[in-house]
């Protein structure tokens, strides 16, 4: 009731002394259990793995497809709404005296290459250009694939896939945690998302379950995309000239230089996750960054600026207009050419990068709480969601748009259309440079790729280790540090060697579904804990944590 104080206590049951010293084991030990399991089922029975995960896939497209789209406008609505409503917008996610840790600029460097930045470098060129040439208003014979006419189609889609839902999904993991915390001195964990609707039986075994849940479903999120690095790096890898090895006659990256390049990526990304996350991952997140604009930069010199700028002004004006029937629209397989179409379509696009988006949440979620502390609620939406998303549509339509540039006038013919989608980039550096200065930015890019890859799965063992450790963010658990690193390269590893990335994506899809309703539920929550904290002041209630002067 708004007469009582919160829940400011939620005790999580930790060992003390041993291996799990400082651990949740309900949570730590079934975490390694399931996610070991599917490590052992995917190297030791890769035929059955492929099949039934495929099977599985299919019924959840065919059956959560109306699921994925609407709680993802959900997410966007909770967070709109919050940041706008002047009561709510001034919260603070924090106690009255609690200032911000870091600087703006390293905020928004860390936030943003935990959240998309490996996308960045490869569905900047290849979503457009795939949307360039086919995407629902092609299905439905109202643009011609491939022409003028379709570059505004292209944005349309892509910036919805990229722009504000897959931001609200963090958003809001974040701003659930952040709040409750930092205001309410509960465990950065979680299940702590939920306190308004469980209250103290989230310290047990309900408790237990959802953490486990985020636990693999970050894992499997962070999988896809080191996924798609991992391809595009190994062919950053072969461009500037390693060695022939690393690539199949279809182009695809040979099992050796999967190996090879997990090995680097998670053996740099261990090393930094040992230091912290005001050490190593600051420092390589503005590294990103700096990179970032720098590559930025070059395009908007080199590349074709104008028609970039053009279809940004287009596409963020039919993107704002159309989102709303877009959060919601819904096609179904009716058994016509047209309508199988766009169900297939909208399954293999829409509802793929919104499981993807929720199994990526929990990860970004808790780091955006952990990098946020002392902002307000506005504050902190405006820089999780319109800020990154407009920093994701600028780079689509500069970076992409010269490719679809160089397309469509026919300077490139079909050198970037024709590429993979993880070479897509590489191909256009081709096109638009000399040989040497191409080699270059290659290089340029391979190492950016590189840093992506590090900061994100750094800070992914990093936040795995804050769930199991029931919201604790000290350092501790040096072999568990390693544990997960390992763990999530042999996922990596062994999804693509049974499969390629579709693999991947199928156990993302099926992982993400129960943290879809954990993060449904987390928005309930935090409307509910945030309505009766107003009345709270109203009546004089205290809501937030007040330190005992004895501690």
């Amino acid at each position: 009731m708004a007469k009582e104080p919160p829940l400011m206590e939620l005790p999580i049951e930790v060992s003390e002394g041993g291996f799990y010293d400082g651990f949740s084991k309900d949570v730590t030990i079934a975490s390694k259990i399931l996610v070991g399991a599917l490590i052992f089922w995917a190297i030791a029975f890769p035929e059955n793995a492929s099949v039934v995960l495929g099977a599985m896939n299919s019924f959840l497209l065919a059956n959560f497809a109306s699921w994925y789209t609407w709680v993802v406008a959900f997410f966007i609505i909770v967070c709109v709404v919050l940041a706008i409503i002047p009561s709510t917008g001034r919260l603070k996610m924090g106690l009255p005296g609690d200032t911000p840790e870091f600087s703006s600029f390293s905020w928004f460097s860390m936030m943003f290459g935990a959240g998309i930045g490996i996308g960045m470098l490869t569905f900047a060129t290849a979503e457009p250009m795939y949307h360039f040439a086919n995407n629902p208003e092609v299905i439905q014979g109202l643009a011609e694939g491939s022409t003028a006419e379709n570059v505004r189609y292209a944005y349309k889609w892509s910036f919805l896939h990229w722009g504000f839902s897959a931001w609200a999904c963090y958003a809001l993991v974040g701003l659930s945690l952040g709040y409750f915390s930092y205001r309410r001195n509960l465990p950065l964990t979680i299940r702590s998302g939920l306190a308004p609707l469980f209250g103290s039986a989230l310290s047990g075994k309900l408790g237990h379950a959802i953490d486990i849940v985020a636990v693999v479903a970050t894992i499997l999120g962070v999988a896809q995309t080191l996924g798609f690095g991992v391809e595009q790096f190994v062919a950053g890898l072969h461009r500037i000239g390693v060695g022939d090895w690393l690539l199949n006659d279809d182009g695809k990256a040979t099992t050796a230089a999967i190996i090879v390049a997990l090995l680097v990526i998670m053996g740099a990304s261990t090393l930094s996750a040992l230091s912290g996350v005001g050490k190593g991952i600051k420092w390589l997140s503005n590294i990103n960054m700096g990179l970032s604009f720098f590559l930025l930069a070059f395009f908007l010199i080199f590349g074709s600026a104008l028609f970039g700028l053009q279809a940004l002004i287009v596409g963020l004006f039919d993107y704002i207009v159309a989102l709303p029937g877009m959060l919601f629209n819904v096609w179904k397989a009716d058994g016509t050419e047209t309508g199988d179409a766009l169900a297939s379509w909208q399954g293999g696009w829409s509802v793929f990068y919104w499981a993807w988006w929720i199994a990526f949440a929990p990860f970004v979620g808790v780091f955006l709480a952990r990098i946020s502390r002392g902002r307000t609620v506005r504050e902190y939406v405006l820089g999780a969601i319109i800020v990154p998303s407009m920093m994701c549509f600028v780079w689509f339509t500069i970076v992409g748009g010269t490719a679809i540039d160089l397309t469509l006038n026919g300077t490139a013919g079909d050198a970037i259309s024709g590429a993979g989608q993880q070479a897509q980039l590489f191909a256009m550096l081709d096109v638009i440079l000399s040989t040497g200065i191409a080699w270059v930015m290659a290089v340029l890019v391979v190492v950016l790729l590189l840093t992506y890859l590090v900061t994100s799965a750094d800070s992914a063992v990093l936040i795995v280790n804050t769930i199991n450790s029931g919201g604790d963010e000290g350092p501790k658990g040096r072999p568990h540090i390693i544990f997960w690193g390992s763990a999530l390269a042999l996922v990596v590893g062994a999804l693509l060697i049974i499969g390629g990335l579709g693999a991947i994506q199928t156990a993302m899809v099926i992982g993400a579904l129960p943290f879809s309703l954990v993060m449904a539920l987390m928005g309930v929550a935090l409307i509910k804990g945030i309505i009766r904290d107003s009345q709270r002041e109203k009546l004089g209630v205290t809501s937030v944590h007040v330190a005992d002067p004895a501690e």
